[in-house]
């Protein structure tokens, strides 16, 4: 197969990996990447084609004209296809996974790292699941049963009490604790909404962002579907290993689950912690915590504009609205810089290699979005 990057429609790309000598599985370090990895794996395993899964940052390593090399919900020159873009990795990685072998074919990997992705399961993907009786129901979109642990280390939401079980503990009280029934979920949730949206630093975009944490699909290896993807997202950002095994169906969910709270706490107590600028179009802040997702949270929950920029660590993330692009802001403001690293991302969250001037980067981005 050519490497030419393209997106091949499934059952086209499901022929050419039932020739390959082996499939390189090179997903994005994030919840979507690796669903997608543990759903076209599960089916090349049901028809004996070997195949690799590497959570990679650098180029990726080809090996003989008789291997495939598929990029997971990242743009990568060097690999014959790329999956993701348009629509989520996870959801194309179904299809295909489809026609290589239905029976194989896992929804629910793949619904959890679509709703990682920050959408919804639609057509055939949203069927089967439905097929499977995994229905919405009222709550709040966390992994675990203990609604205790799951607010507190969930990074699809963030309120007051995140990242502090004793905070969640004295938040619920006693009326919302352990709720048996979907009058309880209810009340969990409104509570939840309430204290996020009435919390002094919240913006006004953390009304919309809340109402994606809450009325979550239940079911699948952990509470729900979305705290499933929340866990791989998470997981893979601090040990790529244990996402993959999770994204595999091995026995991993402890590991993962450690990795998430891990994950979780870090990027929560330094969102609380930052200092935050504020420009026109831009918020910036500098963080030692996990750029990505608190880029992310920043975006979602504290910024009254509609680009986030987290600087840490000799990089740099980008998280936007809808209204902005940011892996092409991103490219397009450091493309005179003498960088050394790429743009590597999407439209939502971009991050770069940038041990630079952060003010310098600050006004090329604001240059840019202006020109929007």
């Amino acid at each position: 197969m050519a490497a030419t990057g393209r997106q091949t429609a499934a059952p086209d790309l499901a022929a050419g990996l039932r020739e390959a000598g082996l499939v390189r599985l090179a997903p994005a370090a994030t919840g979507d990447g690796v669903a997608a990895a543990g759903v076209l794996a599960r089916s090349l395993n049901a028809i004996d084609i070997p195949y690799q899964i590497g959570v990679e940052t650098g180029e990726v390593t080809r090996g003989t004209e008789a291997d495939v090399t598929l990029a997971l919900d990242r743009e990568r020159p060097d690999v014959d296809e790329t999956l993701g873009g348009d629509q989520p990795a996870s959801a194309v990685a179904f299809e295909v996974a489809r026609s290589l072998d239905d029976q194989s074919a896992n929804a629910v990997v793949a619904a959890a790292g679509v709703l990682a992705a920050g959408t919804e399961p639609t057509g055939q993907l949203a069927e089967v699941i439905a097929d499977a009786g995994i229905e919405r129901r009222p709550g709040v979109a966390v992994p675990t049963d203990d609604p205790v642990d799951g607010l507190a280390h969930s990074t699809r939401l963030y309120a007051p009490f995140s990242g502090d079980p004793e905070a969640v503990r004295n938040a619920l009280a006693d009326a919302t604790a352990e709720p048996q029934d979907d009058e309880g979920r209810r009340r969990l949730a409104s509570l939840v909404a309430l204290r996020t949206v009435d919390a002094e630093d919240a913006s006004a975009r953390a009304a919309e962002s809340i109402a994606d944490a809450l009325r979550p699909h239940a079911g699948g290896p952990l509470a729900t579907l979305e705290g499933y993807g929340d866990v791989l997202d998470a997981a893979v950002r601090e040990d790529p290993g244990t996402a993959v095994a999770l994204a595999l169906g091995h026995d991993a969910r402890e590991d993962a689950l450690a990795a998430w709270r891990s994950h979780a706490s870090s990027a929560h107590e330094a969102l609380r912690a930052v200092s935050i600028q504020r420009h026109s179009g831009l918020v910036v802040a500098e963080s030692e915590g996990p750029i990505e997702t608190v880029a992310r949270l920043l975006r979602d929950y504290r910024s009254p504009e509609p680009l986030a920029l987290v600087a840490g660590d000799g990089r740099v993330a980008l998280a936007a609205t809808e209204n902005q692009a940011a892996a092409a802001v991103l490219e397009t403001a450091t493309e005179s810089f003498d960088l050394s690293g790429r743009v590597t991302g999407d439209a939502d969250l971009a991050v770069q290699p940038y041990p630079g001037d952060v003010d310098r980067l600050v006004a090329a981005i604001r240059e840019v979005s202006r020109d929007a």
